[in-house]
């Protein structure tokens, strides 16, 4: 079993697609009028706007942070400042031994940035 598609709620896609263009570093794929994909491997990461899918309703935001292990963590902590993110930290080695920073998107949805090799599985 394994995690293969992860959805942050949007209420522009354009601009999330060109949020998440910028910080991820590829243009990704609009697959629907209301849906953007990245290929992150052996993950999508969906951005999702419901409205332009003729949805009444909006999601909120998501509570908690999608955590994604990344190995130039400085160069991600730049564009997520560069494309407009919200950095609730500065690159910072935490007590349980991961190197990250959190921030949050245009549309609050939290992210955690995790330096690769550091990640902490319990």
């Amino acid at each position: 079993m394994r995690v293969f598609r992860i959805i942050l709620p949007v209420t522009a896609i354009e601009q999330a697609a060109g949020f998440y263009s910028a910080l991820l570093a590829q243009p990704g794929k609009r697959v629907s009028a209301g849906w953007h994909y990245f290929d992150l491997g052996q993950m999508v990461l969906a951005c999702h706007e419901p409205a332009a899918e003729g949805d009444a309703a909006t999601a909120p935001s998501l509570s908690q942070p999608v955590h994604f292990a990344v190995h130039d963590l400085e160069g991600f902590h730049s564009r997520a400042q560069a494309a407009g993110a919200v950095t609730a930290s500065g690159i910072e080695t935490r007590p349980w031994g991961e190197r990250s920073f959190y921030c949050r998107d245009p549309f609050g949805n939290p992210l955690c940035f995790v330096e690769a090799g550091t990640e902490f599985t319990g």
